[in-house]
């Protein structure tokens, strides 16, 4: 029965790309096998109960095969009707290119650039770990399950997917088990052209379990799932050789990588596997034999539901806990285990933002995360908590190592399972290595946030290597990520408050080196609409100053001095520009003073800021590269002190 479910998922998977006239057929052909092993015999879901905390995770890494996830998914009962198979890459379809999280149910997570998925996959398995050592008890056992993946060529290729997995297998994630379709053809031809490499001994060096089969022989694909389970310590890396295309006449072929497969060929392709000549053909056969599944994987989960209950009776607190971070809920009292900052004192906010973190870690359980190697310069390591690292999972501190590409696609897989809010960080300027990961996260809605330090020149003699300058505006572009850069050390808190309260999004904190005072008029209500007036002037304004970050004690600072010309400025505190200009116009308006000339002071490139200042307005920015030297020396040099600021607007104004 598994060889018709094997080939039903071809014919369905090449009729969907024909019908579209787009797609990838070639790598669902190879692949049907193992995915039919994987969902009829292996898997433990229920497609009526799609959100089961304890389901299998499958991710198909090599998200240009989309078809074949949608063919199982069709098949094995979840809600993704023929009609929608038949709509493959068309407009508001459930079935678009490459899979995305939860367009449909039973989609785990987006894969779509190469390596994301795999990463991902990593990611899930570190958090089912951990989330067996929080609430699993010896005589109950209620988080017991596995990940499995399907990578391709190209997904071992990308430098992601070594960061990711050369981790878990020092993690020792024994629960994850990936399949390599290893068919030996890339895009532009045999993977000879680039990738010579012995991927087995790769693995075997990370220390992965590697196994070796024929991914078109279904005894030797469940053979090796048993040997996968069977390691317990190890994670595994099946390589299966496959054909791409396998079964029709361009088999083997690039050619069948990225194009329908045309009708005549598709004609070949269904005589092969004996299925009739009609499109999106599935058997009564087929269908019988996965109603019956579904009786079974029922009873797969209800079993679970009992144990669960069972152990609810025996440990309430342990439930209480389960259900208020399974549904992403904060304490009611959060807010009240925030530090508070003396006006008058000094600190650098990634000093500040490491005391937060460490309140808020006491509070959360489910607050885990760590950074690139550099907790002690970015102040995220959680005294006291525990670490996590070779086997051990109980801990809340996580070493990435120097991985920013595979730490965040880490932290999107443990986010997209569930069970934990995630945060990682690195300098800033890193912030360059994560940025696909972090697109994927706003893309995915999901709620991971980002410790970026030494935020701007001011890291000095480090020089412009590590001098971020263009890197705020790069993030405030991508759609639905929230940047934080505060202003002082209250606002570090409220920034912490703010990201943990978002639930349909990333948010990235921008914290500085360097010491920043605690400033006056600083206020929770209007840092969480993203701007608010910091400091007016008695009898009105002459102007408006907007700043962000370390920026914002120099804008007090010159409008001190531009009083002592005559000249009254409001100062806008402007930690989230994008939190700010979601606002009602009336409140936007209410802030910027709908008449007001304005300037814009932030030590980063200029181009955003005109959104807000007009065409008209000031922006004091910087437009370069950093130099190396200390910080005091280049706030002179690019003109970030009071009086050069006071300078430019004296001159820019013609006051």
């Amino acid at each position: 029965m598994i060889t018709t479910v094997a080939n039903t998922i071809r014919g369905l998977a090449a009729d969907m790309v024909e019908k579209a006239n787009s797609g990838h057929p070639g790598m669902p052909l190879g692949t049907a096998d193992i995915a039919a092993v994987l969902y009829s015999e292996v898997l433990k879901h229920d497609p009526k109960a799609p959100e089961w905390p304890d389901r299998d995770r499958f991710v198909l890494s090599a998200g240009h095969g989309s078809t074949l996830l949608y063919s199982v998914l069709h098949l094995t009962g979840y809600d993704l009707p023929m009609e929608e198979l038949k709509r493959f890459r068309q407009l508001n379809s459930k079935t678009p290119g490459h899979p995305e999280f939860w367009e449909v149910p039973g989609i785990e997570t987006t894969t779509g650039p190469l390596g994301q998925g795999i990463a991902n996959a990593v990611g899930m398995a570190l958090a089912e770990r951990m989330l067996a050592a929080k609430f699993n008890r010896p005589e109950h056992e209620i988080v017991d399950h596995y990940t499995y993946a399907i990578a391709g060529d190209g997904c071992l290729m990308e430098g992601v997917s070594s960061e990711a997995c050369s981790l878990a297998g020092d993690l020792k994630l024994g629960k994850l088990i990936v399949f390599y379709d290893d068919n030996e053809i890339s895009i532009e031809g045999s993977t000879d052209l680039a990738f010579r490499e012995n991927v087995a001994k790769r693995y075997d060096a990370y220390g992965w379990q590697v196994l070796s089969i024929d991914g078109h022989d279904q005894e030797q694909i469940l053979k090796a799932l048993e040997e996968a389970k069977a390691d317990t310590i190890r994670p595994t890396l099946i390589i299966a050789e496959t054909e791409i295309g396998h079964g029709c006449p361009l088999a083997g072929d690039a050619k069948v990588h990225g194009a329908p497969l045309g009708k005549e060929n598709l004609t070949a392709l269904k005589k092969t596997f004996c299925l009739p000549d009609e499109d999106f053909h599935v058997s009564e056969e087929v269908y019988t034999f996965f109603k019956e599944k579904q009786i079974q994987w029922s009873k797969l989960r209800q079993n679970w539901e009992d144990r669960f209950e069972a152990w609810s009776t025996a440990y309430p607190e342990l439930r209480a806990d389960w259900d208020r971070i399974m549904g992403r809920e904060l304490p009611a009292d959060l807010e009240a285990a925030l530090p508070q900052y003396e006006v008058g004192t000094a600190f650098a906010t990634r000093d500040t933002g490491g005391k937060v973190l460490a309140a808020l870690s006491s509070k959360l359980p489910e607050l885990v995360g760590g950074s690139a190697d550099l907790s002690p310069s970015t102040k995220t390591y959680v005294a006291g908590a525990g670490d996590v690292g070779n086997g051990e999972f109980a801990g809340k501190n996580l070493h990435f190592g120097v991985r920013e590409h595979g730490m965040g696609s880490i932290l999107n897989g443990m986010s997209v399972h569930g069970g934990f809010r995630v945060y990682g960080s690195t300098f800033f300027v890193f912030s360059d290595y994560m940025r696909p990961t972090i697109r994927l996260a706003a893309l995915m809605k999901q709620p991971v946030i980002y410790v970026f330090t030494h935020d701007s020149f001011y890291v000095g003699e480090d020089g412009p290597t590590h001098q971020p300058v263009e890197h705020a505006e790069a993030l405030r572009v991508i759609p639905g990520l929230h940047t934080v850069r505060p202003a002082d050390a209250n606002e570090t808190a409220w920034a912490w408050l703010a990201a943990l309260r978002r639930t349909d999004g990333p948010t990235a904190l921008l914290l500085t080196r360097q010491k920043v005072p605690t400033l006056p008029g600083t206020n929770l209500e209007g840092f969480m609409r993203g701007g608010y007036v910091l400091s007016e002037p008695e009898g009105g304004s002459d102007l408006v100053i907007i700043a962000t970050g370390s920026e914002v004690s120099l804008a007090l600072a010159a409008a001190e001095k531009l009083a002592t010309f005559g000249k009254k400025a409001r100062v806008v505190s402007m930690p989230c520009r994008e939190a700010f200009l979601a606002q009602d116009p009336s409140y936007i308006s209410s802030v910027l003073g709908p008449d007001l000339p304005r300037v814009a002071i932030e030590a980063g490139v200029s181009s955003g800021w005109y959104r807000l200042t007009g065409p008209l307005g000031l922006v004091i920015a910087l437009d370069q590269f950093g130099v190396s030297a200390p910080d005091r020396d280049l706030q002179k040099l690019f003109g970030f002190t009071p009086d050069a600021v006071v300078d430019r607007i004296k001159s820019f104004f013609k006051w």
